[in-house]
């Protein structure tokens, strides 16, 4: 049987990701000990040769983890033990050392990585792109899939806190079964989203520009990243396009062959009652563009300031061809 392994780093300031790296190494350690004892230190509470002390041999044998939580903020004495400790590893020990970022304790994490410590890292979860790998990391490793739609959906919904971002992936695994759709995070998170991104896009789409731009800059003030409001924008007008190619029937079975739920269906055509083909074809393009400018691409014109200014703009165009005359 192998042994457990002795070393780990984990690196970063994301607390979530950081913790499931903590917890994957002593799930590991616990597959082939399984009364492995866990223990924990802390910077702030360290008391010098606590470490030293844990890491003594027990009278009773066994496999002890013990995590050094915030190196990066450890004064001396801790620094030195965890040194000390590195130049003759004890035995049947597994230590893990956490350090989210910079320089104060950098010896420490020179010396585990030149004696092969694993290393796991936590890196920080920020950005909307992150968030929506985040997404669809969380149901790769579930063996599920979720449409484009649905991730920007529940991004734009539960996005600012890491912690229930995952919560809510692991509901959605838990509880909805095959494809999970923009629909079921509607019925679970339908609140949070219709608040947000999605009725600017409805403001927009129905051409009312102040109350577009009024629900966009109250989203945005409140720290909404402009590519999840575009990527809903996107996606609504899609639908249009879809529902009104599509023709007659019942909601139900266009639902069913577009991969829609019918109240989208019924929404759609309430709105298409206002568009045109050409009209339409122009506001996709427009979003297209924000896209592409709001992710940082190669932007068309010198005008386009910012992803803010860059999103606005294409709100205001939608709203713009809504009322602008067929032909």
């Amino acid at each position: 049987m192998t042994a457990p392994l002795p070393l780990a780093l984990i690196t970063g300031p994301e607390e979530v990701l950081a913790e499931r790296g903590v917890q994957s190494i002593v799930e590991a350690v616990r597959g082939t000990e399984p009364e492995a004892e866990v223990v924990k230190l802390y910077a702030g509470s360290y008391q010098p040769g606590e470490l030293l002390v844990d890491a003594s041999p027990s009278l009773f044998g066994g496999w002890t983890v013990i995590v050094v939580h915030d190196v990066d903020e450890a004064d001396d004495a801790l620094v030195e033990d965890v040194l000390a400790y590195l130049e003759q590893p004890a035995d049947a020990v597994t230590l893990i050392v956490r350090h989210k970022s910079g320089n104060r304790g950098k010896k420490v994490l020179d010396l585990l990585k030149k004696q092969g410590a694993r290393v796991i890292e936590a890196k920080a979860v920020k950005t909307e792109k992150d968030k929506t790998e985040f997404v669809k990391g969380e149901f790769r490793a579930s063996r599920r899939r979720i449409t484009e739609e649905a991730v920007a959906a529940l991004v734009l919904a539960v996005g600012k806190d890491l912690r229930e971002l995952a919560g809510a992936c692991a509901q959605l695994v838990r509880d909805v079964e095959g494809m999970v759709e923009v629909d079921d995070v509607h019925t679970y998170y339908g609140e949070r989203v219709e608040t947000t991104g999605f009725k600017v896009a409805e403001a927009a789409l129905a051409g009312h520009p102040p109350e577009a731009m009024r629900l966009l800059r109250h989203a945005m003030l409140g720290g909404l990243d402009p590519v999840p409001i575009v990527a809903v924008l996107a996606m609504q007008l899609r639908q249009v396009g879809k529902v009104a190619a599509a023709g007659r029937g019942s909601a139900g079975q266009l639902a069913k062959d577009l991969g829609m739920a019918p109240w989208q269906v019924d929404q759609a055509r309430r709105v298409a009652q206002g568009w045109d083909g050409r009209r339409l074809g122009a506001a996709i393009q427009a979003v297209a563009q924000a896209d592409v400018d709001v992710k940082g691409g190669i932007r068309t014109e010198p005008a386009v300031r910012s992803p803010e200014y860059a999103v606005e703009r294409a709100v205001l165009e939608v709203c713009r061809l809504r009322h602008e005359r067929g032909g």
